[in-house]
């Protein structure tokens, strides 16, 4: 009965949240500069990366009591986070219901970069998320990443620039048309 009861309960704060509840975290002026952001980091490697933002979980999710890393997962592959050429993108994934950061990598960078070097990237997000300051937490992020990409992968010394594989704007939850 306390299983069903918890699950009810998240359910509702899933379904509370909304768009506006992006748009207050993420404004589009933030939209904006994280997108600048991302295109610049990538200028420095050969690395993709990708911010998506959800509010809550699908209902679908969560009657199976699906958790963030499952969702995270699932939109890496449907981002098309995994089908870079040098198998090198990196999803930072951010649910605001669950208060959640996952960051999923592909297997070109997780051959470098330990599950260690994860956690402590999410645990400097939490802690600028926890105090509201979503910008600081995905900014930070991004410079993380994108130091990673850097050292693994770094931009031709030649100052060819490899074409773009991936879009650099984030997606929010009403950008999502998937469960």
């Amino acid at each position: 009965m306390a299983n069903l009861f918890s699950r009810l309960i998240r359910i509702v704060r899933h379904r509370w949240r909304d768009e506006g509840h992006i748009r207050k975290a993420i404004p589009p002026d933030l939209v904006a500069r994280l997108q600048q952001r991302v295109a610049e980091s990538e200028r420095r490697h050969t690395g993709q990366i990708r911010l998506c933002i959800e509010a809550g979980l699908p209902t679908s999710y969560l009657w199976r009591g699906a958790t963030p890393r499952e969702r995270a997962v699932m939109l890496f592959g449907k981002l098309r986070v995994w089908d870079t050429e040098e198998n090198n993108g990196v999803l930072v994934y951010l649910l605001l219901a669950d208060h959640a950061i996952e960051i999923v990598a592909d297997r070109g960078l997780n051959r470098h970069v330990g599950a260690g070097q994860w956690q402590h990237l999410v645990a400097h997000m939490g802690d600028a998320f926890g105090a509201g300051r979503y910008e600081d937490g995905l900014t930070q992020a991004l410079d993380d990443v994108g130091k990673l990409l850097a050292a693994y992968f770094p931009a031709p010394d030649d100052g060819s620039m490899r074409p773009n594989e991936l879009p650099d704007a984030p997606v929010l939850q009403g950008d999502l048309l998937l469960d």
